[in-house]
């Protein structure tokens, strides 16, 4: 009997301990939002944008394409009718430029969408709770292609038109 009741333990020792290994995993992925460690270093930086896209928490902040933050918190502004993105930067990268610029970029051509920072020129740098001023929303796929279209029926798209009308002007030059 004693064996046993040893071997319970250990199991259920076993079991305890691989669902606090799962518990903590799962608080560390990027869309969970609940992360320990490093997620509570650096400072937070805020952003307006007219349209962010399909940004996200959890999104890369990068420099040069090198990430040095990510999106922490994404609200809407209801005076201003922005999105209000805050950014968190992770400490080692505390020298960015008061008057740096602000893009949401994406990640190939139908990839994911980041914020990418272009540094501005002063010696004054972020700090936490600051903002920044100069900012360019996310380029929407959908919207360019409607423009796209749109422009080209305005113009007579029809191509068998212009082919024609082509046509005729080099007959009449003959």
């Amino acid at each position: 009997m004693r064996p046993n009741r040893t071997l319970e333990i250990g199991t259920g020792l076993f079991v305890l301990l691989g669902f606090a290994a799962l518990l903590f995993l799962t608080t560390q992925l990027p869309a969970s939002g609940l992360k320990f460690g490093r997620a509570m270093l650096g400072y937070h930086v805020t952003a307006e944008f007219d349209d962010i896209g399909d940004l996200k928490v959890g999104s890369p902040v990068a420099v040069a394409g090198v990430r040095i933050g990510e999106v922490s918190g994404i609200r809407f502004d209801s005076k201003e009718y922005k999105a209000v993105v805050i950014l968190r930067i992770d400490p080692q990268y505390n020298q960015i430029p008061e008057d740096s610029f602000a893009s949401i970029q994406t990640t190939g051509l139908l990839g994911g969408k980041y914020i990418g920072l272009s540094p501005g020129g002063l010696d004054s740098y972020l700090k936490d709770g600051g903002r920044i001023e100069q900012t360019q929303s996310a380029i929407v796929l959908e919207s360019l292609v409607n423009k796209f279209f749109a422009n080209y029926a305005s113009k007579g798209g029809d191509s068998q038109s212009r082919g024609d009308d082509n046509r005729n002007k080099v007959e009449s030059k003959k």
